[in-house]
């Protein structure tokens, strides 16, 4: 079995390394409400990390601790070998966190490229009155920020909308656009809360190429929600599956689909 430091290469020469983020029994609750039930699960350096579950299983809400907008009442958040302290979300996006939502959350009136730029609030040093006077070092430090976006519209392939707003933009491209925000960000690890809800067959198979072409190419590591079982077998290293807000399987997309817990509660397939 591999240490949790141990680097390894993967089937198709992906280099994963040792333990990013360390979940460390994870309880949350709501009032009487336990939407977390002591939950342990790491990620690792590198690794598109799936977290999968029916309906109300908690996943969101796992996502909203490791984003730092929900604080468990029980267990520790470690990361990058640190315990990280109860921090507001835009601290943790200060850490390297950034993240997508399972409901588009978009400035429809403006811009895609004004929409992406807001990513990069977090890269942005200069105070408020040197950018209104645009001179110096904000006028540097707008002109790298813009630099960086419009090379993140050119990866993600949506120059020829960059000037539209995003209100005006079918389902998919918004889609596209807010994972262009959030990679604006530089994050280190990378959220997405569903990011093929909604989709077609065709916009599912362009976003899962994105996905696989940011993990590769930026380094980026990737936890995200997904419902359709094709996908997170396609794309994930490992998997870990909630139930009624407890952890009822953790490993490879191989190893879950031979968890009969699994089968049992989540995915359906029939067995003797």
């Amino acid at each position: 079995m591999l240490d949790q430091q141990d680097n390894y290469v993967t089937a198709d020469g992906r280099t994963i390394g040792g333990t990013m983020m360390e979940m460390r029994n994870i309880t949350l609750r709501f009032g009487g409400v336990v939407a977390i039930k002591d939950i342990s699960f790491d990620i690792r350096e590198g690794e598109i990390r799936a977290i999968i579950g029916p309906n109300g299983a908690g996943k969101s809400s796992m996502l909203n601790v490791i984003s730092g907008f929900y604080h468990p009442q029980e267990g520790e958040v470690w990361f990058r070998g640190s315990k990280r302290p109860s921090m507001k979300p835009y601290e943790v996006a200060r850490q390297g966190i950034a993240r997508t939502f399972q409901n588009i959350a978009l400035f429809e009136g403006m811009s895609v490229l004004d929409n992406v730029m807001t990513g990069r609030l977090t890269n942005m040093k200069t105070g408020l009155l040197a950018q209104a006077m645009w001179r110096g070092k904000a006028q540097r430090e707008e002109t790298e920020n813009r630099e960086a976006v419009e090379k993140i519209i050119d990866f993600l392939e949506i120059q020829h909308i960059r000037k539209t707003p995003v209100g005006r933009l079918p389902y998919g491209l918004k889609k596209r656009v807010e994972l262009a925000r959030a990679l604006a960000a530089e994050p280190k690890l990378l959220l997405l809360d569903e990011p093929m809800a909604g989709m077609n067959v065709e916009e599912k198979e362009d976003m899962s190429r994105f996905i696989l072409d940011v993990n590769d190419e930026y380094g980026t590591t990737i936890a995200l929600i997904e419902h359709d079982m094709g996908v997170v077998m396609d794309l994930s290293d490992r998997v870990v599956v909630m139930d009624y807000g407890k952890k009822i399987g953790d490993g490879t997309p191989a190893e879950i689909l031979a968890n009969q817990a699994v089968i049992d509660a989540y995915l359906g397939v029939a067995h003797d």
